[in-house]
């Protein structure tokens, strides 16, 4: 059977006359006898008695009825959902985020969505990048938003960078390093210095310019994935926080000699061969709208160009 000999069948219900169907549905009176008689004959029971001209439905004929509204309706309804996915406004999105992104975008990206966007189901995952990565192969993502520099090259993922952002060391107004005009690295090594699990090329860059203090496996004392919680400490202590400036556009960057000149790279990963979301067109365009914005809130825009060195953004 077909939704079109369904939609014959609810006509024919509602007028009661093959004449009168055949013209509501724009076919001749022979082709709608014969699409009636192909779906009786396939359900093995007839549906309507012909009662001279006058067309009754059966009691099977009622019970065929009231599945087949059902599932012409559910046929809409199954349509104007692929409509609204296509055009971004609603179905269904799953992304996960890495520490440095989270922090940056996704109260802004709830937000946004909330507002213009409340059809769409959207889902945001937060952790390392392992757990990430196996949920997005697992298909329980559709998308991930991590540091780049953590991500390591694999045949099945499809990475695009969407943003570069200037990282910084940073201290809370009032720091006793707040006002430096030049610091070396061991007067930050003075403090409590927090940060994200780094990648190695962070900790190799980290290395050559400052020397084998600044080793994060030696230096950081704080570690955790949550940039926010880092930050938080940051505010209400002397703590030392490793992280994307705009993250936390109250901080102030410590001025190091040499300079730190170094950026987090953020990147849009998904599975290779694998349909994208209609939503993520314009997820993409948000997330480099939102991302650009906290950046130039500290007065400048993201780097277009890698700068020297690359600072830690966690996952």
């Amino acid at each position: 059977m077909t939704l079109v000999q369904l939609r014959h069948l609810i006509s024919l219900a509602q007028t009661g006359s093959f004449s009168r169907s055949a013209t509501a549905l724009f076919l001749t009176q022979p082709a709608l006898s014969r699409s009636i008689r192909a779906l009786e004959a396939e359900l093995g029971q007839p549906l309507f008695d012909r009662i001279g001209r006058r067309t009754e439905l059966t009691p099977f004929g009622r019970e065929a009825l009231a599945r087949a509204q059902d599932l012409v309706l559910a046929a809409s309804d199954l349509r104007d959902s692929a409509r609204v996915a296509g055009d971004g406004l609603g179905g269904v999105l799953r992304v996960g985020m890495g520490s440095g992104p989270g922090a940056l975008l996704m109260s802004p990206l709830l937000l946004t969505m909330a507002r213009e966007r409340p059809r769409l189901q959207l889902s945001i995952a937060r952790g390392g990048i392992a757990p990430l990565l196996q949920a997005l192969r697992e298909r329980e993502l559709d998308a991930l938003v991590v540091d780049a520099r953590s991500l390591r090259p694999a045949p099945d993922l499809a990475a695009e960078t969407v943003l570069e952002l200037p990282g910084a060391f940073m201290v809370r107004r009032g720091h006793p390093l707040a006002q430096r005009r030049r610091l070396r690295f061991d007067e930050i090594l003075r403090h409590p210095i927090a940060s994200t699990p780094l990648s190695d090329e962070v900790a190799r860059v980290l290395v050559e310019r400052y020397g084998p203090a600044a080793d994060p496996a030696a230096c950081v004392t704080l570690r955790c994935e949550e940039i926010p919680s880092l930050i938080d400490v940051a505010r209400r202590s002397d703590a030392v926080v490793l992280a994307i400036e705009a993250a936390a556009p109250d901080l102030v960057p410590l001025r190091l000699d040499p300079p730190l000149a170094a950026t987090a790279r953020f990147a849009l990963v998904m599975l290779r061969r694998r349909t994208p979301p209609p939503a993520l067109s314009s997820l993409r365009a948000l997330i480099a709208t939102l991302a650009a914005d906290a950046a130039s809130a500290r007065g400048g825009a993201p780097e277009k160009k890698p700068r020297t060195g690359h600072a830690g953004s966690g996952s």
